[in-house]
């Protein structure tokens, strides 16, 4: 089918746009038209991407059936999101609930990734993780489903509910979105970062900000009048998480929601925790519930993320993307458009 571009990553400097072959596809497979794609945070984690580059990264990511395989259902010029990572749904992780540490989950991907003019879509992603994209939805917002399906699955294993006084750490794209879906749910949100351009975006978004000084237990214990029930730690900062430690009530819970530096070693108060019956949790990922429940969010405008986009780029520009999403500074989500 020829040959088409994509952005191949070295590192966060270091992100080429290259020509690489179209994916042939198989039975049971589809070939993807990618018309948006969405720059994670997870992607600008040198620790954890440079030992695999050259690699052509990207999973927040939408388009059109180009072609289908034999069996497969979806019609070509269908709208579609697609997941990278999917699980069997039969193994005993998934049969308990815990689909993101399924081994299948944890190796499948597409080909060659997002940030590309197509991907092919193996059976097992047409299977458990090919979602259709309502008419409403933009391409570019329907690279939320997957974060925000991330942000699903991490506030149903902290058990955020309406009537929470919630802590979120970190106002990145991903805190802000909890932001979002957490007073959606109707709890009231106080948000921390330590850029001021993250911490108005957190108060557009629904959420009390806070800087994120070592002044936040007391901030809240005045402004929320207790401590949070629910801390959602966005960031692996070591100063972040100790944070979360001071911020949680008296029989709540602490989610970590991002990875530290690999090899990290936290201290916790442990007889405190043992004594206020504190809840850790942690989340990984979305499973094929969590996107479908993301992507009825989205439809529904119960959370809006339209605003969230601070960069729309062609694909000719995306190492100036994952510049700006690595310095984290002056920018929310960053959209690559790989047919410019």
């Amino acid at each position: 089918m020829g040959t088409m571009r994509a952005a191949v990553y070295y590192s966060n400097r270091d992100v080429r746009v290259e020509e690489r072959p179209v994916p042939a596809i198989g039975d049971g497979e589809v070939l993807v038209k990618i018309r948006a794609s969405g720059i994670c945070g997870s992607d600008v984690m040198e620790w954890y991407r440079v030992p695999k580059a050259p690699v052509v990264l990207g999973h927040e990511l939408s388009g059109e059936i180009a072609a289908a395989g034999k069996g497969v259902d979806p019609r070509v010029g269908e709208r579609v999101v697609v997941s990278h990572h999917v699980p069997c749904l039969e193994c005993r992780y998934c049969r308990a609930g815990h689909e993101t540490v399924c081994d299948t989950l944890r190796t499948t991907h597409l080909d060659p990734g997002g940030f590309a003019e197509f991907a092919r879509v193996p059976a097992v992603n047409v299977k458990h993780g090919l979602f259709s994209l309502p008419e409403t939805l933009s391409f570019d917002q329907a690279t939320f489903v997957e974060p925000l399906g991330c942000v699903v699955r991490g506030q149903r294993f902290a058990g955020v509910r309406a009537g929470d006084v919630v802590a979120v750490l970190g106002s990145g794209l991903t805190g802000l979105l909890h932001t979002k879906l957490a007073t959606a749910r109707g709890a009231a949100v106080y948000a921390t970062d330590p850029v001021g351009y993250r911490r108005q975006a957190a108060e557009r978004a629904g959420a009390k900000a806070l800087d994120a000084g070592d002044g936040v237990p007391e901030r809240l214990r005045t402004v929320a009048g207790h401590l949070a029930d629910r801390v959602i730690v966005c960031t692996g900062a070591p100063a972040a998480i100790a944070q979360a430690f001071r911020c949680v009530d008296r029989g709540g819970t602490v989610l970590f929601f991002a990875p530290a530096d690999p090899g990290r070693e936290v201290p916790m108060p442990f007889n405190e925790f043992w004594r206020e019956e504190i809840t850790l949790a942690s989340s990984y990922g979305a499973a094929p519930r969590d996107m479908e429940e993301s992507l009825a969010l989205l439809t529904k405008g119960t959370v809006e993320v339209e605003s969230l986009i601070s960069h729309r780029l062609p694909m000719t520009r995306a190492g100036e993307g994952f510049r700006l999403t690595a310095e984290a500074g002056e920018s929310l989500k960053v959209v690559l458009d790989p047919t410019r």
